[in-house]
């Protein structure tokens, strides 16, 4: 069975990727402003518990997840430049969604249905924009830059969920949520220009295609040890609004932008400390200063240590992805490289997917701290099965 090797271009490396970090940070940033106001939109506005809240949010990473072998394929077959351009296109659609929701609060089922096929729509596009977004920067850059491209791609995406938030709640505070939600139509839109004129990558038949199974099994090990990691993200980005909310803490938006700015910092000045030390030894100490974090956000007594527990989660988990993915793409062929990132990603997709509704389920059995337990105990999982894994 034939398939299809994207060529490396090797240009400069910030000629080709800035146009594709401005591209990523414009789509997660309508990420983070959807994560900024949904928790309180459906429980406050529509009416609807934390479980259902906890759902919402993790349809979107669900989607995600589904969609990652049919998006690795379409990287590797059709174009790396293909596959984002159509996450773009998807993120609009999205936005689309988002505002009918909003004009339709008087039906608060109708405007949940809405805000559902937003999520879906939402994370289908993040699916194929971010495993585009890797592949086209890494063909265009050259395979020895993995780790960098990894990292600058990470920073986008974190950066733009980070800032996205507190913008929309500032923007909730004192202008109609339909203006907040009509930037999802307007970012996607910059994002699909300022990548318009970067060059594709050579497409060139060869043979011998590995099943997208056999590349699960590839990267499995990296793989599991990421989508543990993550859920401390997760309930940061689920629950970390409300949590302060119940506390009558008023630096919900500061706690984002802590955990934003000390993940795009770290990754700024540790860049290429993957590629550089390998990375099995920085995937370690990120997660053990992650896991710190979750346990200080845990027994947080104060708004400040809560909000030091989220710089020090955004610290540690900063260059998980690109360690853990260092190590990945070393068990894959070049021209499996978009399937295997596909593959890999989607281990944070059905964590993320997961996340939510769980620690939608401890917060209703227990509370929200102990939501950061849950975190805490999931980094400890990670640590052991990158010990394992090591063996």
């Amino acid at each position: 069975m034939s398939h299809v090797l994207q060529k490396e271009r090797n240009l400069g490396f910030y000629q080709a990727i800035v146009p594709i970090i401005i591209s990523v940070f414009c789509v997660y940033l309508t990420i983070g402003i959807v994560l900024g106001v949904i928790p309180g939109f459906v429980q406050n506005t529509l009416g609807f518990d934390s479980v259902i809240v906890g759902i919402v949010i993790g349809l979107q990473f669900l989607s995600t997840l589904l969609t990652r072998a049919y998006s690795g394929k379409m990287t590797d077959t059709r174009g790396a430049k293909k596959s984002k351009m159509l996450g773009v296109f998807l993120a609009i659609i999205a936005g689309v969604a988002y505002v009918s929701a909003v004009s339709l609060i008087a039906y608060p089922m109708i405007a949940l249905g809405f805000l559902i096929v937003a999520r879906i729509v939402h994370g289908v596009g993040e699916s194929f924009l971010i495993t585009g977004a890797l592949t086209w920067g890494i063909g265009l850059v050259g395979a020895a830059n993995s780790g960098k491209v990894m990292t600058w791609n990470g920073i986008a995406m974190y950066a733009g969920i980070a800032l996205g938030a507190p913008l929309s709640i500032y923007m909730d505070k004192n202008y109609d949520l339909t203006w907040v939600f009509s930037l999802i139509i307007l970012l996607p839109i910059v994002s699909w220009l300022v990548t318009l004129r970067l060059p594709g990558l050579q497409i060139e038949t060869t043979t011998a295609r590995m099943p997208f199974y056999k590349v699960i099994g590839a990267v499995s090990g990296e793989g599991m040890s990421l989508a543990f990691s993550s859920i401390a993200f997760g309930c940061i980005a689920s629950f970390i609004a409300l949590f302060f909310t119940h506390n009558d803490w008023g630096g919900s938006s500061y706690a984002f932008l802590t955990f934003g700015a000390c993940y795009v910092l770290t990754r700024v000045f540790f860049a290429n400390f993957p590629d550089r030390f390998g990375g099995y030894k920085i995937a370690m100490i990120s997660l053990v200063v992650e896991l710190i974090g979750q346990v200080l956000i845990w027994t947080a007594t104060t708004e400040l240590a809560a909000i030091i527990g989220c710089g020090l989660t955004g610290i540690g988990f900063s260059l998980v992805f690109p360690a853990l993915g260092v190590l990945a793409l070393q068990r894959v062929e070049p021209q499996m490289r978009g399937t295997a990132l596909g593959a890999y990603v989607a281990f944070v997709d059905l964590s993320l997917g997961l996340a939510g509704p769980i620690a939608g389920l401890i917060a209703g059995w227990f509370d929200y701290q102990t939501v950061y337990l849950f975190g805490g105990l999931s980094c400890l999982l990670s640590i052991l099965l990158l010990m394992y894994n090591k063996k």
